[in-house]
């Protein structure tokens, strides 16, 4: 008698682990699904960083800047990277 209750026992045990791991395979299938829908998939790897050129550049093209204050922008930014500059190139000295 001992021994059939113990079946049961394990048989209730590995039905909830099998809806505890279905329950969390939906989970994550929907949170991709939604990052996926969003635009915001992760990558694999190591974000990529871009840098504040190409984002300078990007912002010009989506036309949240003007061509002047992209021309400056770019200029205080390809300074900024040169050798030998010394001190902040943003400051309007």
């Amino acid at each position: 008698m001992m021994s059939l209750m113990w079946g049961y026992g394990l048989l209730m045990f590995f039905g909830m682990t099998l809806w505890v791991v279905l329950l969390a395979l939906l989970i994550c299938a929907m949170i991709r699904w939604l990052n996926r829908r969003t635009g915001q998939e992760p990558s694999p790897g190591a974000p990529e960083e871009r840098s504040a050129l190409e984002i300078l550049r990007q912002r010009y093209a989506r036309g949240e800047i003007d061509h002047t204050t992209f021309e400056q922008m770019s200029e205080r930014l390809q300074g900024a990277n040169a050798p030998g500059q010394r001190g902040s190139s943003w400051t309007n000295s």
